[in-house]
C-alpha cells in the first residue's frame, strides 16, 4: 500500500514539473506572443523569460518585428490613354503593435495585397502611359503614403513599395524596343564621330609638334653655325691683334734700344734679300743701299772662290 501510495506521489510530482516546464516560455529577440486569458486579450509578452498560468493562459499568437518582404504577382492596370499593363510589386512592412496585428484584420498579407492593387490600379488610372514609364519613383510614394495609412489601425507600418516591373503590351514593348536600338544607333555613331575627330585632333596635333620640333632644329643648328663663325672670326681678329701687338712690341723694344744705322742697313738687306727670293723680274734697290748691296756681292764672291 505504501508502495503504491509513493509511486502515485512520485507521478504526481512528474507531473506537476512537467506542467511548470512546459508553461515556462523564453520570448526570444526580435519576437512578441500575443496572450490570451479564458479567451480575452491578457497581455504581450516581449523578450525574456515568461510564465504561463496552466490550462488558463494561452499564446494565441507569435507575432515577428522583423521587417518584412512581399512580393504581389502582376496585376493588370489601365493607364488614363487606356493602355493595360502588368506591375507587380514589392512591399517592405513591419509589425509594430502585435495586438492589433493580431486582432485588427483578418489574413492581414491578403488585405494588403488587395489593397495595393486598389490603390495602384487608381493612381495608374490618373496617369498616361509615358508618364507611368517614367514616374515609378512619384507611384511608390503615393501607394507608400496611401498603405502605411490605411494598415496602421492593423499594426503594421509600410516602410516602402517598390515597383518590381511595369510591362506594357507586346506592341508597345517592340516600339520601345526598336526606340532603344535608334538611340543605341546614334550613341554609337556619335561616339564613333567622337573617336576620329579625337584621332584627327592627335594627328593634327602630333604634326604640328613635329614641324615645331623641325623648325626649333633648324634654328637650333642656324644658331650653332652662326656661334661657330662668329667664334672663329673673334679668334682670328684675336690672333691679328697678337700678332700686330707682338710686332708693335718688338718695334717698340728696337726703338727703346737705339739701334745704329749698321744695323738698320743690315736689316734692309735682309729685307730685299726676301723680296728678291719671289718671282719679282726686277727690283730697284735705294741709291743709300746701292753700294752696300755691291759690297756685299763681292764678299759674297770672294768667299765662295
Amino acid at each position: 500500500m505504501d508502495l503504491i501510495v509513493g509511486i502515485i506521489l512520485i507521478f504526481l510530482a512528474v507531473f506537476l514539473i512537467a506542467i511548470v516546464v512546459m508553461n515556462v516560455k523564453i520570448v526570444p529577440q526580435s519576437k512578441a506572443y500575443v496572450i490570451e486569458r479564458l479567451g480575452a486579450y491578457s497581455a504581450t509578452w516581449q523578450t525574456g523569460i515568461h510564465v504561463k498560468i496552466p490550462f488558463i493562459e494561452r499564446i494565441a499568437k507569435q507575432v515577428s518585428l522583423k521587417e518584412q518582404i512581399v512580393d504581389f504577382p502582376p496585376q493588370p492596370v489601365i493607364t488614363k490613354d487606356n493602355v493595360t499593363m502588368q506591375i507587380d510589386t514589392v512591399v517592405f512592412f513591419q509589425i509594430t503593435d502585435p495586438k492589433l496585428f493580431a486582432y485588427g484584420v483578418e489574413r492581414p498579407l491578403a488585405a494588403i495585397e488587395n489593397l495595393t492593387a486598389t490603390t495602384l490600379r487608381n493612381i495608374i488610372g490618373e496617369m498616361e502611359l509615358d508618364h507611368t514609364l517614367t514616374s515609378r519613383d512619384v507611384i511608390n510614394a503615393k501607394i507608400r503614403g496611401v498603405l502605411d495609412e490605411a494598415t496602421d489601425p492593423w499594426g503594421i507600418k509600410v516602410n516602402r513599395v517598390e515597383l518590381k516591373n511595369i510591362l506594357p503590351p507586346r506592341e508597345i514593348q517592340d516600339a520601345m524596343e526598336a526606340e532603344r536600338q535608334r538611340r543605341e544607333a546614334i550613341l554609337t555613331a556619335e561616339g564613333e564621330k567622337a573617336s576620329k575627330i579625337l584621332v584627327a585632333e592627335g594627328q593634327k596635333e602630333s604634326k604640328i609638334l613635329a614641324a615645331e620640333a623641325d623648325k626649333q632644329s633648324a634654328i637650333l643648328a642656324a644658331e650653332a653655325i652662326k656661334e661657330a663663325k662668329i667664334r672663329e672670326a673673334e679668334g682670328e681678329a684675336e690672333a691679328i691683334i697678337k700678332v700686330e701687338q707682338a710686332r708693335a712690341k718688338a718695334i717698340e723694344l728696337i726703338n727703346s734700344a737705339a739701334p745704329g744705322d749698321g744695323y738698320l742697313t743690315i736689316k734692309s738687306l735682309e729685307a730685299f734679300e726676301a723680296a728678291a727670293d719671289g718671282k719679282a723680274t726686277k727690283l730697284i734697290i735705294p741709291s743709300n743701299l746701292q753700294g752696300l748691296a755691291g759690297l756685299a756681292a763681292g764678299v759674297k764672291e770672294i768667299v765662295s772662290e
